[in-house]
């Protein structure tokens, strides 16, 4: 099973009515809670834990983890809000600007981390989750706690509105990067982590302290994987973009779902990375994100929308 550990939410996306009237149409999201649903889409085994409330929007994000087969037994339900994500569209871009005080998701505690189910072979992390506390702490004691003995994940998905420490926030983000097998970033990502760094000084560091992968997400350009064997690199889908809501999120459970069909998910299955594999699975995952592009919302693909690709 991989076990997705983060934030889930709503997304306050901008519309337009039957009348014309621009309003908010709220949808289910949050970085890794995307990233879960497309796991479960692709029917790779997934399992979810977030702190998650009883009110209606909770309700609507447990109903959708069900509706992808994602296992929801480990959410800490509590009466606190759902934290809301008002976002903002520019030429297909999106911009956020959170509303999480006193939220679900937040308030939970290091003590609230679960015990890690023996099936589990694969953790992910990353998103606003890692920014605020108590939950920030909590989540990453979880990685730390478990990083000697299943695969690690981390997608830090920077979000520079929502972090009022960035010297805390960049120290946070180091040290699970430091106990992490894969970390996936995008450029703006590298740039806020290593401000005074250029990127193959970066990739040398984290590789260095036992990073095994490091993906590049660049949108239209492509992606890319960094390992000690070198660098490979996969253009991207052609497509008309509505928006890149869930993109990169998707590009995550892709990119997993293509690693376990080929070698499985597991530390040990890392020894077996080449560049063969790595091809494949940058090309899975750039296929599944284009298809979440070409569509309003963060609406991953299911796996028979993938027909005729090997993952």
């Amino acid at each position: 099973m991989i076990l997705c550990c983060g934030e889930a939410l709503i997304d306050m996306l901008p519309d337009v009515n039957g009348k014309g009237e621009h309003v908010l149409r709220p949808v289910t999201g949050g970085s890794v809670f995307n990233t879960a649903i497309a796991l479960g889409r692709l029917e790779e085994t997934t399992g979810f834990f977030s702190g998650v409330s009883n009110d209606g929007f909770g309700r609507k994000l447990i109903a959708d983890l069900e509706d992808s087969s994602v296992d929801h037994s480990l959410c800490l339900r509590s009466d606190r809000p759902t934290t809301l994500a008002v976002v903002d569209l520019s030429d297909g871009n999106a911009t956020y600007t959170f509303y999480d005080e006193g939220s679900a998701g937040r308030e939970i505690l290091p003590s609230d981390m679960p015990a890690v189910p023996g099936n589990v072979s694969t953790l992910l992390f990353g998103g606003i989750s890692l920014i605020p506390e108590p939950c920030g702490s909590a989540y990453e004691s979880l990685l730390i706690e478990n990083s000697a003995n299943h695969l690690t994940y981390i997608d830090p998905n920077i979000r520079p509105n929502f972090i009022d420490d960035e010297d805390k926030h960049r120290t946070r983000i180091r040290r699970m990067i430091e106990h992490s097998d894969i970390v996936k970033v995008s450029d703006e990502d590298l740039s806020w982590i290593e401000p005074n760094m250029d990127f193959n000084a970066t990739a040398q560091k984290w590789l260095g302290h036992g990073t095994s992968i490091i993906l590049i997400s660049r949108g239209g350009d492509g992606s890319e994987a960094h390992f000690k064997g070198g660098v490979v690199k996969a253009p991207a889908e052609k497509i008309t973009v509505a928006d890149t809501v869930g993109a990169g999120d998707t590009f995550s459970a892709g990119f997993l779902s293509s690693l376990n069909g080929q070698i499985g998910l597991g530390k040990q299955a890392l020894a077996s990375l080449d560049e063969t594999v790595l091809q494949r699975a940058l090309a899975y995952a750039n296929k599944a994100a284009a298809i979440t592009a070409s569509r309003v919302g963060a609406n991953p693909p299911r796996l028979n929308e993938m027909s005729g690709d090997v993952a």
